[in-house]
């Protein structure tokens, strides 16, 4: 695989990793993973580089069924009816409480970014959501001498991380709230192991946590920032002979 004028493409790229990990890809244009894909996922069987530069875009599912794709897929029902609703037994989470760690801390979402933001933070979205905050209610503030803006420690049996505060009562006593769609966050840094034994999906609700004031960023942030500022400078491409 040779390099052309501006260098490999991203799939070419995915290509050379795989190999250097013992896979062997001979893949010499991305419609051949499309392909691939298309034998092996029922839902895409019908689609391909040809359809969509022939139609501009597909929407799947795409088959025997649907040659053309799926625009509006619940038209007129819903795939499977209204809904699967199954009980399972309440598990309690092994996570607790304490005096070292007081607090539970939870994540979440907002409207304007997409989980961590890699999409929507390269969007005037941003207007609406520079960082992420800690929203801790005002009772649990007043006891630690927070005020609103200032940097506070969350430390957790897991880690720690730091953030600006934001001092409101959408929060109730002992609850503590971020979201986590900026890398420099690290919420994840604090976060527990615990994953749900149904699903496996990662516990990010209910994290035993303190807070305290704090004079800014964590040395891990600072360099995980640092790193990040370095890892995205380009060198200037050097004219050819």
């Amino acid at each position: 695989m040779t390099p052309r004028n501006g260098g490999y493409a991203d799939w070419e790229i995915t290509q050379l990793i795989a190999k250097a990990v013992g896979l062997n890809w001979t893949y010499t244009h991305p419609s051949q993973v499309m392909d691939e894909i298309a034998a092996l996922t029922p839902t895409f069987a019908g689609v391909s580089f040809a359809k969509i530069e022939a139609m501009g875009s597909v929407q799947w599912p795409c088959n025997d069924a649907n040659p053309m794709g799926s625009p509006v897929m619940h038209a007129t029902t819903f795939a499977r009816g209204k809904g699967k609703f199954m009980l399972t037994e309440y598990v309690p989470t092994d996570e607790r409480t304490g005096p070292r760690f007081p607090l539970l801390l939870t994540t979440g979402r907002i409207l304007s970014q997409y989980n961590v933001g890699a999409q929507t933070r390269r969007t005037d979205n941003v207007v609406w959501h520079e960082e992420d905050r800690l929203e801790i209610n005002p009772h649990d503030a007043e006891q630690r001498g927070v005020k609103d803006g200032d940097w506070v420690r969350i430390t957790s049996r897991a880690g720690e991380t730091a953030l600006r505060a934001v001092i409101t009562d959408r929060v109730a006593p002992g609850v503590v709230y971020t979201t986590f769609h900026h890398p420099l966050t690290q919420a994840n840094v604090i976060t527990t192991d615990y994953s749900d034994w149904a699903t496996n999906c990662p516990e990010y609700k209910v994290t035993a946590v303190q807070i305290g004031l704090s004079n800014g960023p964590t040395r891990y942030q600072e360099d995980y920032e640092a790193f990040s500022e370095a890892s995205r400078r380009i060198a200037p491409a050097e004219a050819a002979e």
